[in-house]
């Protein structure tokens, strides 16, 4: 354990790296010279690291660890003050219930580790659940109806904090029949005529728009497809012969359906939480940081090797709620 570690060391000695100099730091931090002096030296010696290196100007210079102090102790300071500012609007009995919201095209399994972790932190805060589409989410969370939101990208919004949680893979969901299974990963090329069925363009227009780009990069042209607005719905097509589909990866599918990656490309489905930049309940910055280290966990414990972000290629993820199978013309 590191308990003589204390958030005092972080912050001074974060400001002495930051202004590379003890004379202003103690003028910044209303502190004497020498006591930051100490508490610098017993630092590095306790934690058995250099942070920085003296140059004869008196100045001082970050060492490369020194560099990554800087970020880490932000770091570790914000989380503090985001502890510190829940625990006190839970003392005033601010969380006696949160709103929050998901669309139907974003990954259920983080909306539903939201919540979980969020009774965690509060257990008596009433969670009240809204489905709907990705835009009407957006100005429900802006305008305060809802406290944050579920949603997958891309969205772009000025009142918002658009906090990105999980990357998937998309991949190709086929009947097990099909002639493409034979393939360990499915080229583009072979979707030509084959791509047949998407989400419906009206519950996601920024993300459907995207799609049509990377398909269209990756040389296809998707003139006529079929459309639903639901996982279930998808399959049901896959299953009656009317084409393949993009699924996000790890989508539970029908005994008669498989999957395929396909080759070459990066597409992703990108899920956020977005909520207030300016007022929201003082737990989802917390609850956030909890998620994402327990994702990050589970893909250690899965040993699942990471894939560099690819913004350029993010879709969004699957639908939950139905439509009806519609005939349609691209554009």
């Amino acid at each position: 354990m590191n308990d003589w570690a204390e958030f005092r060391h972080f912050r001074y000695l974060l400001v002495i790296l930051e202004k590379q100099g003890f004379r202003i730091a103690a003028e910044e931090l209303n502190a004497s010279q020498p006591n930051l002096t100490v508490q610098a030296r017993q630092f590095q010696e306790n934690a058995s690291v250099r942070l920085f290196r003296k140059l004869r100007n008196g100045r001082i210079r970050p060492t490369e660890t020194g560099v990554a102090f800087i970020a880490l102790a932000r770091l570790l300071l914000e989380t503090r003050d985001e502890v510190v500012e829940a625990l006190r609007a839970i003392e005033r009995g601010e969380l006696q219930s949160i709103r929050f919201g998901c669309n139907h095209w974003a990954d259920q399994n983080v909306f539903r580790d939201l919540c979980t972790i969020h009774r965690e932190i509060v257990p008596s805060c009433t969670i009240l659940p809204t489905y709907e589409d990705t835009a009407l989410l957006a100005e429900a969370v802006a305008a305060g109806d809802l406290d944050a939101a579920v949603i997958s990208l891309p969205l772009a919004h000025p009142d918002l904090r658009i906090e990105e949680i999980r990357k998937e893979r998309l991949v190709v969901c086929l009947r097990k029949d099909d002639p493409l299974t034979r393939k360990v990963s499915v080229p583009p090329s072979d979707l030509q005529g084959r791509l047949s069925i998407l989400f419906s363009p009206h519950r996601h227009p920024g993300a459907h728009d995207r799609l049509l780009e990377l398909l269209s990069e990756a040389g296809l042209s998707i003139t006529e497809y079929s459309v639903a607005s639901s996982l279930y719905e998808i399959q049901l097509l896959v299953r009656d012969g009317h084409g393949v589909a993009l699924v996000r990866e790890g989508s539970v599918v029908d005994e008669e359906l498989t999957t395929r990656p396909v080759t070459g490309v990066s597409w992703t489905v990108d899920t956020a939480v977005i909520y207030r930049a300016n007022q929201y309940p003082k737990t989802i910055p917390v609850a956030l940081r909890t998620l994402r280290q327990r994702y990050n966990q589970q893909e250690k414990m899965l040993d699942v090797p990471k894939r560099p972000p690819q913004p350029s290629s993010s879709l969004v993820n699957d639908p939950m709620r139905g439509s009806k199978d519609v005939r349609r013309r691209a554009g």
